[in-house]
């Protein structure tokens, strides 16, 4: 696989041993591929060295967070923990600003309870205060600005946000979109020029220059490849255009990700324990029978560790317990509680997830490095040096075949007109629905070709006055 020219682009014409790319109807499809995996490595390699770059930090960011933030995430383990109620009043005692919005109580002995408020002045709207709360004194450890469901605290939230945006917002979000919809195709390329030479097994050792730069860039991205397509694929299900268009296929093949109902199961007295929602939330956020009743109830259910309370929105609601662990074995149950009564009105268990949804939460977890924990990140780290050392050599490659001109020559032109119209045809319509369904695959692919087909035309209207 690569991100940029591979010298498999630079040896013209074909090799006179057949390999499996160069034999039958399909011999005319190596150039085409060889162009596009040239010029898509070119163009879109500066944004994947970027993704490649914040992707290893934000690997390497949860060994780091844990001793960063060891004092406000950790304790000493004590006799016995408090109630969660008494730990979240000492949260509020100290911090008493903002709303409840969540409190995961400690995962483990060792472990501070997080309680979550929102609309606090200075915190970002779409991020919480996460006050830490000593289970077993009531101690405030300490509070932090935290991010997302996985509890990112300042240092793993701003890397995340480089990763996905550049810090940009939601028109940031194009550039690791393209990232990830043009990796795979990359990559795909690379491999298919890669075996159609039958250089998978040769040998680095004893070459130089722009063969052994070849030898290291194709060897590397051959071994690797699997590992961009799963990136590609996983980063795609929550990019922002074809995300939306994943979204849509799994709801319409029933295969959504359930969530609990979080309307109040009480009858027509469901809401007299949560009246008064927003000031009661602001006391504590102890609704009705109160968060120690609710956590309760949740056990009886088979929630164990880690769980997140959320109280009800408003006096119709009803609180929402859910699992939060989403390394392997993952939890993810929840249940909602009716805040007059405390009975679990609604149940949703991960078991039944429909498959899609299960493949999506695993590719997310082991995309972003949690499913399987510190080997999981590990292999993050070496996919994403992978990944920047084949974009660095690709480059390589490219002056090299410039031969000191001080820049790469680009690949010949021509190769879609090689292909003949029986292949040419369904290839272009799989092409343009797929690009339907991954705008910014398709968009620039369209600008690839418009570009060509003009640097085409002025070239030949050139070579037609040179004649004259």
């Amino acid at each position: 696989m690569s991100t940029a020219p591979s010298t498999t682009a630079h040896e013209a014409p074909p090799p006179a041993v057949p390999g499996p790319g160069s034999r039958g109807p399909w011999a005319p499809l190596r150039p085409l591929v060889l162009r596009l995996h040239f010029y898509a490595g070119v163009l879109v390699a500066p944004f994947l060295l970027v993704a490649a770059l914040t992707g290893f930090l934000y690997a390497g960011a949860f060994p780091a967070e844990r001793l960063l933030y060891a004092h406000e995430t950790t304790v000493p383990v004590g006799d016995s923990k408090l109630p969660v109620s008494e730990q979240v009043a000492a949260a509020r005692k100290a911090h008493p600003e903002g709303t409840v919005t969540a409190v995961r109580p400690s995962p483990e002995d060792g472990a501070t309870t997080r309680v979550l408020l929102s609309g606090v002045e200075g915190v970002d709207a779409t991020h919480s205060l996460a006050v830490f709360v000593n289970p077993y004194t009531g101690e405030v450890r300490g509070a932090l600005e935290q991010y997302g469901s996985t509890g990112a605290l300042p240092l793993r939230t701003w890397i995340d946000e480089f990763h996905r945006d550049l810090r940009l917002g939601e028109n940031g979000r194009l550039y690791s979109e393209l990232a990830a919809s043009w990796l795979w195709v990359i990559a795909g390329g690379g491999v298919v020029l890669w075996l159609s030479r039958r250089r998978a097994l040769r040998k680095v050792r004893g070459t130089g220059g722009r063969r052994r730069t070849l030898g290291l860039h194709g060897t590397v991205g051959l071994w690797t490849a699997a590992g961009f397509f799963f990136l590609s694929a996983t980063g795609l299900t929550w990019s922002q255009y074809a995300g939306a268009h994943i979204d849509e296929l799994r709801t319409s093949l029933g295969q959504s990700t359930p969530a609990v109902s979080a309307a109040a199961g009480g009858g027509e007295h469901a809401g007299h324990g949560a009246a008064g929602g927003e000031d009661d939330a602001a006391q504590g956020g102890e609704h009705g029978v109160g968060l120690d009743r609710v956590l309760a109830a949740a056990r009886a259910e088979g929630l164990d560790d880690p769980v997140e309370i959320v109280p009800p929105a408003d006096a119709e609601s009803a609180y929402v317990v859910r699992q939060v662990q989403r390394s392997w074995p993952t939890k993810q149950d929840a249940v909602a509680v009716d805040p007059a009564t405390g009975q679990v009105t609604d149940v949703v268990r991960f078991d039944d997830f429909p498959v899609l949804a299960k493949l999506t939460r695993w590719g997310i977890d082991l995309h972003t490095g949690i499913l399987f924990g510190l080997v999981n990140q590990i292999a993050l780290m070496l996919l994403a040096l992978s990944l920047i050392l084949l974009i660095v050599w690709g480059y390589r490659m490219w002056w090299q075949r410039g031969r000191g001109s001080g820049f790469g020559r680009p690949i010949p032109r021509g190769a879609w007109a090689q292909v003949p119209p029986y292949v040419l045809v369904p290839l272009m319509a799989g092409t343009a629905v797929l690009g339907y369904f991954v705008p910014l695959l398709g968009i620039p692919l369209a600008g690839f070709l418009v570009v060509d087909v003009v640097l085409g035309e002025i070239a030949h209207r050139r070579g037609r006055r040179a004649t004259v």
